[in-house]
């Protein structure tokens, strides 16, 4: 059986999320192939999650933290550089699931870390998880990634996925916190290298086989067509918030020129529709807000921008715009 080991030198989660979907979409499926790689911070999200239930969106792009969304299903993680990210592909008559995990607790052990299988998807020493796992299957290969905490900075773990308590209806998958701990814990010496070193040896130990480990960089993007426009997916804002489920946002509070009472309904992460209920003396005011906001992308920036351009075709509404304007869009941040 032919081995292929692929490592990233790249910590760009866009781009490494879209080398896996060019591993499992285009590389010989007759093959048992490991990735290696690892992001810069990130909260990555699984395929029919909502980033604004599951992480905070603001505090996120005010510390230039990446959001990624990836193929498979699966909760939200926050990955940073002390995150090991490891990706199996193999041919689907001959996938073993329980190998996969047998090649990472032998690496483990190597490290003098004992480790063993959680449930389905994780992994853990003793009662702490330091791993988990997503998978994937088409009709000829088989797909299997996890990540590995070697030495996360688990504080900005807590302060991007604890998201805030927006009244939000959700129809996704809402993730599920545990117990975690950093291999370092266990072992003080543990990092990327020496990991994915370890899994590489116990990956052509497991096969009886070696191979070249293959680096990817950012010029395997003009390389491969196919990856480039995988990456162009990744990054696009459309994957990252519009593939959101639908799901309701019902807000509302009292102005000095009356009560509004907000629901979004938001489908694809446009809104859709508006009803908003008002004891306000301005019914134009309440029927603009609704017209101006139905078909905008839930995002404060469009959002800013549309009422912005209804404040300044509406001079004499201006100041109830604005009011309602930076309210909603603190709503939004939490």
């Amino acid at each position: 059986m032919k081995l292929r080991i692929l490592k990233s030198a790249v910590t760009n989660p866009w781009f490494n999320l879209a080398t896996e979907d060019w591993i499992f979409n285009t590389l010989d499926p007759e093959s048992h192939t490991l990735f290696l790689w690892r992001n810069s911070e990130t909260v990555v999200i699984g395929r029919s999650q909502n980033p604004w239930v599951e992480c905070k969106i603001d505090k996120m792009e005010a510390d230039d933290v990446f959001l990624a969304r990836r193929q498979s299903g699966g909760g939200a993680v926050f990955h940073d550089l002390g995150n090991t990210n490891f990706t199996f592909l193999s041919p689907k008559a001959d996938y073993d699931q329980d190998a996969n995990f047998t090649i990472i607790v032998n690496a483990l052990k190597k490290l003098g870390i004992d480790a063993e299988k959680s449930g389905r998807n994780d992994m853990q020493v003793g009662d702490k998880k330091i791993s988990g796992s997503a998978f994937k299957h088409a009709s000829d290969r088989s797909f299997h990634h996890g990540t590995l905490l070697v030495n996360a900075n688990m504080q900005k773990l807590g302060d991007y996925l604890n998201p805030h308590p927006l009244k939000l209806k959700a129809k996704g998958i809402k993730s599920v916190r545990a117990r975690v701990a950093n291999l370092v814990e266990f072992n003080d010496a543990i990092n990327h290298e020496t990991l994915s070193e370890a899994i590489i040896e116990a990956f052509y130990e497991y096969y009886g086989e070696t191979a070249p480990v293959e680096q990817l960089d950012e010029a395997s993007l003009a390389k491969q067509p196919a990856l480039n426009a995988y990456y162009q997916q990744m990054a696009d804002w459309d994957w990252r918030f519009g593939k959101t489920p639908e799901f309701s946002h019902h807000i509302e509070t009292r102005f000095e020129w009356g009560i509004i009472d907000v629901h979004l309904d938001v489908k694809q992460a446009v809104i859709a529709e508006v009803v908003i209920f008002s004891d306000a003396l301005n019914v134009e005011l309440i029927d603009l807000l609704k017209e101006t906001l139905t078909g905008v992308k839930y995002n404060k920036y469009e959002i800013q921008d549309a009422l912005a351009e209804l404040a300044k075709a509406q001079p004499e509404l201006a100041a109830q715009v604005s009011d309602f304007e930076q309210w909603l869009v603190g709503e939004m941040e939490g």
